[in-house]
């Protein structure tokens, strides 16, 4: 197996450099929607994909059925700039960050609408959504506030979820095990997994409830888990060319977090989490020139820490965070164009043992312009101004040009910025041996961006470079093991970047295809301190340096497979290989499948000091009706 493996990266990698056409994540089946029919929404203006002027990835559902990842955590590893730090596998803890920035920078979106948690990063995955539900997944690279608001200081990520164009049923059943021996004698490390949906289209209305429920004894010593999820979406038709749009979710999640925050103390931890997500929308289309979306959303995040669970009295901390977003946004075609503008109220309110009782709220404004100066030159300006209650005003202007070269070649040039407001924990935690800081300022970000796209229905190219510059980068630092981790404002981060992503549709038989592809990404991170060199960093120097990704795929009528070959290279990391595969056999509405994740067993760490799962197998069966 080590022999193939290796044969299969270092053979295919130089054979697409030599060919100029080497790309990112699996690519879609032709049964499938063209990636230049995907329109990027982004709450105001609509653009087509292939007349994107900024950095997007899209993992489409059709690479989602064929990857061998089993929650949203493990599908965002294969996508080119995004950096997963998990605690524990299995949608269990994940950090989330892009193009070398900590997890606290990076906006996480359900339709939309936001989902960050205020009270800590660490729980904006906790997300109520099945694998099953997602149609897709949008990754904008860079700085969107001009976009999205505060938070999105290096990105966002983008979850769309299904609309059913007809009715159906599904459910999925999976066993998975290390074939490991647990390190108490008994039995197996094992988990299981049961997923069941239903999609209904009606003449005016469609509806998509999913359900699931995952469990298991862990992979090493105390990290057993059980996670539930129930996730609906409604859009109701009205009689005056509106559409309502309900959404819905609710998460438990209890794990065992031996060395997830604490180490090496921290053996017999444990964490609670549920979360529930609401929201309510109408869009409106009173004539071809304006539309109107006003939304309320509502986010509810229950966190219950203990650091020993059979004795709660040593440490144990419980935090509720509530969030009510309220939005308003609008576009208007002009004949030169078409006008984005939207508000927004943001109230944010936790109630925690640790923390005390805490409240904020945030008012945004948001104006955008889109217009073409000829059939080949396009651009996107505008602006973000925002109050903050406990951080002031801050204005936030960002630019996207492009200019079509040919009719499948794109340039394009983007200069934004950005802003995060520090967390609750950063401000006011204090115990765990984390100390927060009240007087920390906000980040902010500018950043520039120029690249060349290349892209028709089966082929894409891109290829970038990107400079962005933190001040205020907030980080937690001390000066030895011995002392409390502390949050400070440590000075300025500057990240150049490289990255180049393509992917290719080999030869066509009948219904089989090939895929093959590469993504490479290059970070140099600098840090600007007036610390000692020797202080010690939790994420300031714990960024990525080279990120590659290989894959080969094969899809026929009734047989798929894929793999992947990932390199990961963490600055102050040990860098590592993960072989990732999946066989699927699919006859009639069944279909059975069979993931090896980590193939060559690669002892590895993404965070903190936790080694995740060696060689992992699992074996799933699929019934659509």
């Amino acid at each position: 197996m080590r022999v193939f493996t290796f044969f299969t990266f270092y053979f295919f990698t130089p054979l697409l450099f030599a060919q100029s056409a080497a790309l990112p994540i699996v690519l879609q089946d032709t049964t499938t929607t063209s990636l230049n029919e995907v329109i990027i929404n982004e709450n105001r203006l609509q653009t087509p994909f292939s007349e994107q002027n900024r950095n997007i990835n899209i993992l489409t559902r059709d690479q989602i059925k064929n990857l061998p990842a089993r929650s949203v955590s493990e599908l965002l590893s294969f996508i080119p700039g995004v950096d997963v730090r998990q605690r524990g596998p299995w949608g269990a803890q994940a950090d989330i960050s892009i193009d070398g920035g900590t997890f606290e920078q990076t906006m996480i979106l359900i339709n939309g609408i936001k989902v960050n948690d205020p009270q800590t990063a660490h729980h904006s995955m906790n997300i109520p959504i099945p694998i099953g539900a997602i149609e897709r997944v949008e990754v904008i690279r860079g700085p969107a506030a001009r976009v999205y608001g505060i938070n999105s200081l290096t990105g966002a990520i983008n979850i769309i979820t299904r609309t059913p164009d007809k009715d159906f049923y599904e459910g999925t059943v999976q066993l998975a095990s290390s074939l490991k021996t647990k390190d108490e004698g008994n039995g197996l490390y094992n988990g299981r997994s049961l997923q069941l949906g239903t999609g209904i289209a009606g003449r005016t209305a469609t509806h998509l409830i999913y359900g699931s429920h995952d469990s298991g004894n862990g992979y090493r010593y105390n990290t057993p888990y059980n996670n539930s999820k129930f996730f609906y979406q409604g859009k109701i038709k009205n009689a005056h060319e509106g559409l309502w749009n309900l959404m819905g979710g609710y998460t438990y999640n209890n794990f065992g977090a031996n060395a997830y925050y604490a180490p090496p103390n921290d053996r017999e931890a444990k964490e609670i989490v549920q979360t529930a997500l609401f929201s309510l929308g109408f869009t409106s289309s009173q004539s071809n020139r304006w539309k109107f979306s006003p939304r309320l959303s509502y986010r509810y995040n229950y966190d219950d820490y203990r650091y020993n669970q059979y004795d709660l009295s040593l440490f144990r901390n419980l935090h509720h965070s509530h969030v009510v977003n309220t939005e308003f946004n609008s576009t208007y075609h002009t004949g030169a164009g078409v006008l984005g503008l939207g508000l927004e109220l943001r109230n944010e309110f936790l109630i925690s043992t640790n923390m005390g009782d805490r409240q904020r709220n945030n008012y945004g404004l948001y104006a955008e312009y889109q217009t073409e100066f000829s059939e080949r030159l396009t651009a996107n300006i505008g602006a973000y101004l925002n109050y903050n209650t406990h951080f002031g005003w801050r204005v936030y202007p960002g630019l996207d040009v492009g200019y079509k070269l040919a009719s499948n070649w794109r340039l394009y040039i983007n200069a934004g910025s950005g802003q995060r407001i520090p967390s609750f924990t950063d401000l006011y935690t204090n115990g765990g041996g984390n100390v927060g800081n009240p007087n920390l300022s906000s980040e902010n970000a500018w950043y520039t961006e120029g690249g060349i796209k290349y892209n028709n229905d089966r082929n894409f190219v891109s290829l970038s470079y990107f400079y962005r510059k933190i001040t205020d980068f907030i980080d937690w630092t001390r000066p030895s093991t011995n002392e409390s981790w502390r949050s400070n404002n440590f000075m300025q981060n500057e990240i150049h970047g490289f990255n180049v992503n393509t992917r290719w549709q080999l030869n066509t038989f009948g219904n089989s295809n090939w895929y093959i592809g590469i993504a490479y990404n290059y970070l140099n991170p600098k840090v600007a301190t007036a610390y000692q060199n020797d202080v010690l960093s939790k994420y300031a120097i714990e960024s990525l340096r080279h990120q590659l990704t290989a894959q080969l795929s094969f899809r026929s009528r009734h047989v798929s497979f894929n793999i992947s070959e990932r390199f990961v290279e963490r600055i102050n990391y040990k860098n590592y290989f993960l072989t990732d595969a999946r066989v699927s056999y699919s006859w009639k509405k069944y279909r059975l499948l069979l993931d090896a994740n980590n193939l060559l067993d690669i002892s590895y760490i993404e965070a903190s000091a936790i080694p995740l799962p060696g060689r992992w197998f699992n074996l799933g069966f699929s019934c659509s009706i």
